[in-house]
């Protein structure tokens, strides 16, 4: 039987498929999440993660190619996936992202997350 999570993260999957990365994080960020790129410092707050986000669609994608997941898993309040991402930016390069994703759940929402890139 499918949980909550895998619902939710099925969905998200969907909703990156098609680019609505907006809507994706706007529907499933917890208030008080937290988003972290490999090491970097983690970005903290649903609003500034949704700012931040907006931010680089309007500066700087140009087109959003796709963004595919492979292997996905459940466990407890915790999912991990893979993914492709590919975005041509608006200086003319692109921008080709190899990425697991381990993600903590609470209340339903992303709390914690981490990418981690090749």
């Amino acid at each position: 039987m499918e949980n909550t999570i895998e619902k939710n993260l099925k969905h998200i999957h969907e909703l990156l498929a098609k680019g609505e990365f907006i809507e994706a994080m706007d529907t499933y960020l917890h208030d008080d999440v937290e988003l972290k790129e490999a090491n970097d410092t983690p970005k903290k707050g649903k609003a500034f993660n949704l700012k931040f986000e907006q931010d680089f669609i309007d500066n700087q994608l140009a087109e959003f190619v796709k963004y595919e997941v492979n292997n996905y898993a459940v466990n407890g309040n915790h999912s991990f996936y893979d993914a492709v991402m590919e975005l041509k930016l608006k200086d003319g390069s692109t921008m080709l992202s190899e990425q697991t994703v381990v993600t903590e759940w609470k209340d339903e929402k992303i709390y914690r997350e981490r990418y981690y890139h090749a």
